[in-house]
């Protein structure tokens, strides 16, 4: 007997799809943005909603499953990885004393340890408020630079370069997340 839950999903239209065409937030009714700046931060914010769609509709115990053994992901684990990992970047592209990092090391997010053992929900409401105050962050940084050539901050990196590589990162775990997601309650989609 099985314990892997059953696949399903909620689209009607495309069945291999996360949600019907209508409800995806990541819909451009066939509109491309104008421009490489627009098409990368375009690229950017639908793989953000997209680890954030994975998410909903959990409860936090869900959140928190290692739902793929042996790894010692979970998505809340990947929410507070991508918070870290955000704030990591900004200091790249800064001069001057870093930010502290929030939770330790990039891979400390994924250690759930700290939350208490009773948590409530507002871990979650925690989790991805901070990530968007360090995406907002971030972003306002990445603005500050007209240029997509320009080399910025203590990493000497182009601005070009660093929105692909941010485009990469959020892709790879997007990823991670269909995985766990589908091990959690078995939606499936992309």
């Amino acid at each position: 007997m099985s314990t892997s839950p059953q696949r399903w999903s909620i689209a009607t239209v495309y069945p291999d799809m996360w949600v019907d065409p209508d409800d995806d937030p990541r819909n451009t009714d066939g509109h491309s943005p104008d421009g490489e700046r627009a098409t990368l931060l375009s690229y950017l914010h639908d793989y953000r909603l997209t680890l954030d769609l994975k998410c909903q509709g959990l409860t936090l115990e869900q959140m928190m499953m290692l739902s793929v053994p042996p790894s010692t992901m979970s998505l809340l684990g990947l929410v507070r990885h991508m918070t870290e990992v955000e704030r990591d970047w900004r200091n790249w592209i800064t001069e001057g004393e870093s930010e502290p990092l929030i939770y330790g090391s990039l891979d400390a997010a994924f250690d759930l340890s700290d939350i208490s053992p009773h948590p409530d929900e507002a871990v979650l409401t925690e989790a991805f408020d901070r990530l968007e105050q360090e995406q907002e962050a971030t972003d306002t940084e990445v603005s500050r630079h007209a240029d997509l050539g320009t080399h910025v901050g203590r990493e000497d990196i182009a601005v070009r370069e660093f929105l692909v590589h941010r485009i990469e990162e959020y892709a790879r775990h997007c990823g991670h997340a269909d995985l766990l997601r589908e091990c959690i309650d078995g939606r499936t989609g992309q």
